[in-house]
């Protein structure tokens, strides 16, 4: 065994010396500088270096604004004031649609229907007090 590995012609990490096109066939990726197949899972070539073309542009335009870090940071909360934020607003959300929902039939589902909404209310009102109480002064 230990025989094959002195016979090596190339380091395992290093290209072959001799160039060959690289014919890319459906899932396969290939780095766009050198030509390489991308490991699996890899955001970057590990002949050049390299990005892969999926990464560069998740990393530019709106998709960066909708990470949470950045998110948390535009609007200048900590992260259980945005979280608590973030449940209010989805309690305001629950309350707009159990009126699309439920539809009134009688005065009774009317009165059901309006105490949903105050309970979803309520839960928002909740949330962003808690928001508030959670958001540490930065300093």
């Amino acid at each position: 065994m230990s025989e094959v590995v002195h016979n090596a012609p190339q380091e395992f990490w290093r290209p072959p010396t001799a160039r060959t096109t690289v014919e890319v066939v459906g899932m396969v990726e290939a780095c766009d500088d050198c030509g390489t197949e991308f490991l699996a899972g890899s955001r970057y070539c590990h002949v050049c270096g390299g990005a892969r073309q999926s990464t560069a542009i998740l990393q530019e335009g709106w998709m960066r604004a909708l990470e949470f870090q950045n998110i948390r940071r535009m609007l200048g909360l900590t992260t259980p004031s945005l979280i608590a934020f973030l449940l209010g607003i989805g309690c305001v959300l629950a309350a707009i649609g159990v009126g699309l929902i439920y539809s009134v039939q009688n005065f009774n589902d009317f009165h059901a229907i309006q105490l949903f909404r105050m309970q979803w209310l309520v839960a928002a009102g909740v949330a962003f007090v808690a928001g508030i109480l959670l958001n540490k002064a930065s300093r």
